[in-house]
């Protein structure tokens, strides 16, 4: 008797567990640039609304993110806002081959705090960002890693202004913290996307970097290798159809690839 007891109360264990199991699984986890918060947070709302997908996205900047799921941090996207941190994770093989898509574009402005008095100022060669900035400092992502410090040097130097502007820096860990900065008023510029200055409403946009004064500021995204998940897939053509076109857009990124069909 006890052992049919026990063999019946099994059986009801299972199929207990079974359900919880099923729903462990409908999860998805993408590590992703911390510029893209807003924006993804609305397209991964908008995909687990229409799959039943729960998406859980962790931001910071793509050089810490990287660096992560090199060390064997559990993920199953990654949404990088340059290619060197993805080309960074593909020579260590850590991508899943053929999912990696350019998927948006962005732009590199100057802010100040929305109280400021100034509005408009032109940037082209010979821009002075340290004599703006005067006894001031100028916030910035950290150079030497972080994406949109990367591009913020490149254009500086590129336009000549890097030398001045270089001790006046401000660097911060990711282009959100930059952003904070200018919006608290601790710094009366800083260098961001256009993207972020978007989505803050202590912080406007005074003057917008040439594009050819920097490497095209891009988003590359990818399956990783490590993942167990069964949507990673049909999380990846979700970000490439017309509706995660629509949100991207909205928030102010260009969309680099033909929309698919949802």
């Amino acid at each position: 008797m006890l052992p049919r007891l026990f063999a019946i109360l099994g059986l009801f264990a299972a199929f207990a567990a079974a359900p919880q199991q099923a729903t462990a699984q409908d999860t998805l986890t993408v590590f992703a640039a911390a510029s893209l918060r807003n924006a993804l947070d609305a397209v991964d709302a908008a995909f687990s609304k229409a799959t039943g997908v729960k998406v859980t996205a962790s931001y910071a900047a793509s050089s810490a993110l990287a660096k992560q799921i090199a060390q064997g941090a559990p993920a199953d996207v990654y949404v990088a806002a340059n290619i060197k941190w993805m080309d960074f994770l593909d020579q260590k093989q850590l991508l899943v081959p053929d999912t990696r898509v350019d998927l948006l574009g962005n732009r590199l402005v100057v802010i100040a705090p929305k109280e400021s008095k100034l509005d408009h100022v032109a940037i082209a060669r010979g821009f002075d960002i340290a004599k703006l900035a005067g006894s001031g400092r100028i916030a910035v992502a950290n150079v030497a890693a972080v994406p949109a410090g990367l591009y913020a040097k490149a254009a500086l130097t590129s336009l000549g202004a890097w030398a001045a502007a270089e001790p006046k820096l401000a660097q911060a860990e990711n282009v959100r913290a930059t952003l904070a900065y200018v919006a608290r008023g601790e710094t009366p510029f800083g260098i961001v996307y256009a993207t972020d200055a978007q989505v803050e409403p202590k912080a406007k946009i005074v003057g917008v970097f040439p594009a050819s004064s920097h490497p095209a500021i891009t988003y590359p995204v990818a399956g990783l290798a490590a993942s167990q998940s069964a949507h990673v897939t049909r999380y990846l053509h979700f970000l490439q159809t017309q509706a995660a076109k629509a949100i991207f857009e909205k928030y102010g990124f260009s969309f680099l690839v033909p929309p698919k069909a949802s």
